[in-house]
């Protein structure tokens, strides 16, 4: 039975051929021909990403979370992004959630079939208990993937908010989906290896969604991120840069505010009060 693959963009074949008989540095380059395009892909989409972070950030402001759901790449990308926010803007872990097909130890390893089960990221979600105040986006390089068209399907079925990123136009995945982002990136440089221009489009997308969302939440001042945590040496050093910046005092005094008050944003508060 034909999965009728042949016409998905992402699965169409590479604009390069015999791979195998190129030197490293046309294979280089050509990866890097192709990687040129994806931000151009992801431009096209800022209108559709606007609506969707729209409608995120006040649910977020009343207390929602935002949930992202995927297989593969896409799911481990979801994970990523959700897992440095936190450390990034000082929210606490909960808020937003990355869930992957086949659970946490598909992060490493893939679980078969995991992706092919409609039923399971809705399960996946009780263990959360998500509800209409939260947002839930699916992430998928084919925009058919029944895990994520199964949990976006009955997500929605229940009032919660939910939007996707894909990179195939009119997806199964999108049709689920209230806010659709669809970055179109083309055929990939090896033949339907999604985790190449798909999985930088899809990075790129999440980025954009969760940074200005957390910006819109006020988690970050002038062009900073003063409430982020202070997990190792490089980033206290950073802190207290920020601190001898913003109020113009020195290593030294920078240094003890922070420590005695824990963040950035905290040091300046307090020193100015």
């Amino acid at each position: 039975m034909s999965l009728g693959l042949e016409k998905l963009a992402t699965e169409s074949s590479s604009h390069y051929d015999n791979l195998e008989k190129m030197s490293i540095r046309e294979l280089l380059e050509g990866i890097n021909n192709e990687d040129k395009t994806v931000p151009y892909a992801v431009e096209k989409c800022i209108p559709q990403i606007e609506a969707l972070v729209s409608q995120i950030v006040p649910r977020m402001k009343a207390g929602g979370r935002l949930f992202y759901i995927g297989a593969g790449t896409s799911g481990r990308l979801g994970v990523v992004d959700a897992s440095e926010c936190p450390p990034t803007f000082g929210v606490p872990f909960g808020m937003v959630v990355g869930i992957m097909a086949g659970g946490d130890r598909a992060i490493r390893k893939a679980v078969e079939n995991a992706e092919d089960d409609i039923e399971q990221a809705w399960i996946d979600l009780q263990e959360y208990e998500i509800n209409t105040n939260d947002c839930l986006v699916g992430i998928a390089a084919s925009g058919r993937t029944p895990y994520v068209v199964g949990g976006l399907r009955t997500a929605r079925q229940h009032g919660i908010l939910t939007g996707c990123v894909v990179c195939n136009a009119g997806s199964a995945v999108a049709a689920e989906a209230e806010f659709p982002v669809e970055p179109v990136v083309g055929p990939e440089f090896v033949t339907g290896s999604t985790r190449m221009k798909s999985g930088t489009a899809q990075k790129l997308v999440l980025n954009m969604i969760s940074t200005s969302v957390m910006i819109q939440l006020g988690r970050v001042k002038g062009n900073k991120m003063v409430d982020m945590q202070l997990t190792n040496l490089k980033l206290v050093e950073r802190g207290v840069r920020m601190v001898m910046n913003e109020l113009n005092i020195s290593h030294e005094e920078a240094s003890e505010l922070l420590h005695t008050y824990g963040s950035v944003r905290n040091a300046v508060d307090n020193y100015r009060n």
